[in-house]
C-alpha cells in the first residue's frame, strides 16, 4: 500500500526565522513558496535529501502546542546526517545548542537532539 514517505508539515510562528533554521542552518533547499491570501497563510515546501519534503506553514494566531514532557502527537522530527560531529560543529556555528550525544542501544547509531526556533525537537541520527 504505502510506497514512500512524502512530507511532514510544520506550523511555524515566524517564517523568516524558520526558513533560516531549516535552509541555512540545516541546509535544506526551498522548492516552492506560496502565499494563500484566503487564509492569510504561507506554505513553503523544502526538499529533503532522498525525496521527501518538509512543509512550513504560517497561520495567524496558531495556538501553541505542548511538546514536553512527552505530549501526545508528533514526538520529534528525525533527520539523518553523514557525520554527527560535523553537524554539531555547524549547529554550534549558528549558536544552536544540542543535547549530549547518545548511542542507541539497539542500533548502535549515534544521535542527539536540538530544537527548531519554535521548540520542536529535532533528532540528528548519524548514518551507519
Amino acid at each position: 500500500m504505502i510506497t514512500a514517505f512524502h512530507h511532514v508539515a510544520l506550523i511555524v510562528s515566524d517564517l523568516a526565522t524558520a526558513r533560516r533554521f531549516y535552509c541555512e542552518v540545516l541546509g535544506l533547499a526551498e522548492l516552492a513558496a506560496h502565499y494563500r491570501a484566503e487564509r492569510a497563510s504561507w506554505k513553503v515546501d523544502l526538499v529533503l535529501p532522498g525525496g521527501g519534503q518538509l512543509e512550513l506553514f504560517t497561520f495567524p494566531e496558531a495556538p501553541v502546542r505542548l511538546s514536553r514532557p512527552e505530549a501526545l502527537g508528533l514526538r520529534h522530527l528525525a533527520l539523518t546526517v553523514a557525520d554527527l560531529d560535523a553537524a554539531l560543529q555547524r549547529l554550534a556555528h549558528y549558536a544552536v545548542s544540542c543535547e549530549p550525544v547518545r548511542v542507541d542501544p539497539h542500533t548502535g547509531a549515534r544521535f542527539t537532539f536540538c530544537t527548531d526556533p519554535d521548540g520542536l525537537p529535532i533528532e540528528l541520527v548519524e548514518r551507519r
